[in-house]
């Protein structure tokens, strides 16, 4: 019993970590670019654009991690990572978009739409990344794979509510829609990063 709750523990550990201190978009601007489109766009959700970025993200982490350890022998390992991480994500997307098909829910259409934006994402190539790099456990990485997808919402939220904020007319005209964006995600990375230091703390 005592295990399965360490497991467990390291498992919230590691998403809470993912989510706030380690946030993806502030700490590494892993899928800045997307965040920036989604924002914008009334046609995508943001809460369904960040579920089918948590389930990919917690489904990918598995895979990705025996992936890992069945390269680990191979003298080439280094240039196979991206190759075979690309692959998992890959077999991830096919199997979330055939069960969308299968169920034909009232919402599959929208969550279909999503889907490839959502898995063709840096987030989810940067997350799986580092969870490699930093040899993460098969638990730490589900943690780390699930909290990124949530961190990834809180910096969508955060920016969507200085959208408003953002169009006041005391900016300078050069500096309104992108740049003052750009640089609104640049001050709360700061931020971040005074909390917790350049180096990743994991």
């Amino acid at each position: 019993m005592s295990d399965v709750l360490h497991l467990v523990g390291v498992f919230f550990n590691y998403a809470v970590l993912a989510i706030f201190a380690q946030n993806a978009v502030f700490t590494r601007s892993l899928g800045v670019s997307r965040l920036v489109q989604l924002v914008g766009d009334e046609r995508t959700s943001s809460w369904w654009f960040a579920l089918m970025l948590c389930i990919t993200q917690v489904l990918v982490a598995p895979l990705a991690y025996f992936a890992g350890s069945f390269i680990a022998p191979l003298p080439n390992r280094a240039q196979l990572r991206p190759v075979m991480y690309l692959t998992c994500i890959a077999a991830v997307c096919l199997f979330e978009l055939l069960v969308l098909k299968l169920a034909k829910g009232p919402r599959s259409g929208q969550l279909i739409r999503i889907l490839p934006v959502a898995a063709v994402n840096s987030g989810v190539l940067g997350t799986v990344l580092v969870e490699r790099t930093q040899s993460f456990t098969l638990e730490q990485s589900l943690g780390f794979g699930l909290g990124s997808g949530l961190g990834y919402l809180l910096a969508v939220m955060l920016v969507t509510e200085a959208q408003n904020r953002l169009r006041s007319r005391a900016i300078p005209e050069a500096f309104r829609g992108l740049p003052v964006t750009l640089i609104y995600i640049g001050v709360l990375a700061l931020a971040i990063y005074g909390f917790t230091g350049h180096s990743v703390i994991l």
